[in-house]
């Protein structure tokens, strides 16, 4: 099934398998997913495709500095008529949802997000809202233009299971994109699955199995980055101002074993930790001034430290 689906993707879709990987691995994990890379990579038509292969419903929104919070969750608005205060939904009320471009909004329109990715469920007024399952945020940062931008503070961007960075297709893969534009050759994507039997799909990532060692394989990777020094990694110590939180340790578990999934296996290996560890990890550590100034990277640091750390 798992192949049908990237099929159909693939059809809309050339290339950026990390990004369609990435969606399939937050949605299965029922995560969040943010997105890095510049304008014009396909970002919007990818998470569009992938909700209509799997009959889910979509929605976007474009933030902006002038959004308010209602207008992600919605609000009560005054019956006339009836004298009542009625419910307005907001485009969050959804399976999919597209934060296009979502460091251009301030902190308190991020801050509605947070309920809902925590939650499942958004208050407006004196009500509480449940959310349909499943539920999956997908926003975007462009990292290029950073005017009228606002950093995504550190709450926020621990909500999101992963961060996928999106770079350029490679020429081929572009040659083929113009050529499908051009010609028109862009095949019809039909729906695969329904809602039901996805939540079944979902099910079956339970039953992966994880080796205690494993288990703590990965434990030990996220302490690496709260105590480097513990780890043979000194050198990294002067890097890092915040390690991993708690909620990485249960992502990067829950990621592994939807990698695991994703390749047909019933069973997680070190390399599949490996895989899911950069898009888990590195946005969740808080970097040092003196990183920053000698060009080191989150990636930089996950690299070395699954170079120290020994796999099982």
């Amino acid at each position: 099934m798992i192949e049908k689906i990237k099929q159909e993707i693939q059809k809309v879709i050339v290339g950026q398998e990390v990004l369609i990987d990435g969606m399939l691995i937050a949605l299965l994990s029922g995560g969040h997913i943010l997105v890095e890379g510049v304008p014009g990579i396909a970002k919007t038509t990818a998470v569009n495709t992938l909700a209509k292969v799997l009959g889910f419903d979509f929605k976007r929104i474009q933030f902006t500095p002038d959004l308010l919070p209602a207008d992600i969750t919605g609000s009560e608005i005054l019956d006339l008529q009836h004298h009542t205060f009625k419910l307005k939904h907001g485009p969050i009320f959804t399976h999919l949802l597209l934060a296009d471009e979502i460091n251009r909004a301030g902190a308190k329109v991020q801050s509605a997000l947070l309920e809902a990715m925590a939650e499942r469920q958004v208050t407006i007024g004196e009500q509480s809202l449940k959310l349909e399952d499943p539920f999956m945020v997908l926003a975007t940062a462009n990292p290029v233009e950073q005017d009228g931008t606002y950093e995504l503070p550190e709450a926020s961007l621990d909500r999101f299971m992963l961060k996928v960075t999106v770079g350029y297709n490679t020429i081929e893969e572009e040659f083929e994109i113009v050529q499908r534009v051009t010609q028109e050759k862009f095949g019809e994507v039909k729906t695969v699955i329904n809602r039901a039997a996805f939540v079944q799909l979902k099910k079956e990532i339970h039953v992966i199995h994880v080796e205690e060692a494993l288990s703590r394989y990965m434990l030990k990777l996220v302490f690496a980055t709260r105590e480097p020094e513990a780890y043979g990694l000194e050198e990294l110590a002067a890097y890092i101002d915040f390690g991993v939180s708690p909620r990485g340790s249960i992502d990067l578990y829950k990621a592994s074993k939807a990698r695991a999934f994703l390749d047909g296996k019933t069973f997680v290996t070190p390399s599949d930790i490996a895989r899911v560890a950069f898009p888990v990890l590195r946005h969740r550590m808080r970097l040092s001034y003196h990183a920053v100034t000698q060009g080191i990277s989150a990636d930089d640091i996950i690299r070395k430290i699954l170079e120290k750390v020994p796999a099982p």
